[in-house]
């Protein structure tokens, strides 16, 4: 029997793309790890590392936290991997991000979820919640029963900041602008795949036939969809 080969792939797409979707769904069809930064920035925050109190630090004066903490914090996480496949979700985010990630580890596949910026925003601009209970509807696929009313309590709905139009459109400007170099630099490395479409579920098979050629000994994976 020969060696099982180790993939490493990155995910990108934009807030609203489905790449949590897509995520958790490669990781049930081809047992890679998944690993999300905002997870790994998150333990770090609650453990009191050194990286987490240094970030915290940031978030709280409302600074960026620099690439080099970003990248060892990613990577320190990243140490005990060797022998696993992983999907990693929200990191690199930019290109010196890549390169240290690069210095380590072969990327072998960029999945880069190309959903249109339009699609994008009806989606989110479309979702209402009730807060107390955290319910949330859809004005074109869920709507409640009484516009801007819950349908349990009654009590009114209200919008997230962050999926108010303005916001929604800020976010995928700033998204666009700074991960545009990072896809263009694994373009040039041979490794970027894109997948273009408007729904999660059109796009997925084109992604699960893609990493069923790619990922070795997987082949038995054809049939979970």
């Amino acid at each position: 029997m020969g060696l099982q080969t180790v993939f490493r792939a990155v995910i990108m797409g934009a807030p609203g793309s489905g790449k949590g979707t897509v995520s958790s769904r490669i990781a049930q069809s081809f047992g890679l790890k998944h690993l999300s930064s905002g997870d790994m920035l998150r333990a770090n925050i609650e453990a009191k590392t050194d990286l987490g109190v240094l970030m915290k630090s940031c978030i709280d004066q409302g600074q960026l936290v620099p690439d080099d903490v970003i990248s060892r914090l990613i990577l320190s996480s990243l140490r005990g991997l060797e022998q696993s496949s992983w999907l990693l979700d929200g990191f690199p985010r930019t290109v010196a991000q890549a390169e240290a990630l690069d210095s380590v580890y072969d990327v072998d596949s960029l999945i880069n979820l190309d959903v249109p910026f339009q699609t994008i925003r009806e989606r989110l601009t479309s979702r209402w919640v009730h807060l107390p209970s955290g319910r949330v509807y859809n004005i074109d696929f869920n709507p409640p029963k009484k516009p801007g009313l819950d349908d349990v309590t009654g009590e009114p709905l209200v919008q997230r900041d962050d999926d108010s139009p303005e916001t929604v459109s800020r976010r995928l400007k700033d998204y666009e602008r700074q991960t545009q170099p990072v896809l263009e630099y694994y373009r040039s490395k041979g490794v970027l795949e894109t997948f273009s479409g408007t729904e999660t579920n059109k796009i997925w098979p084109h992604v699960h036939a893609f990493l069923t050629r790619k990922i070795p000994g997987n082949q038995q994976a054809m049939g979970k969809a």
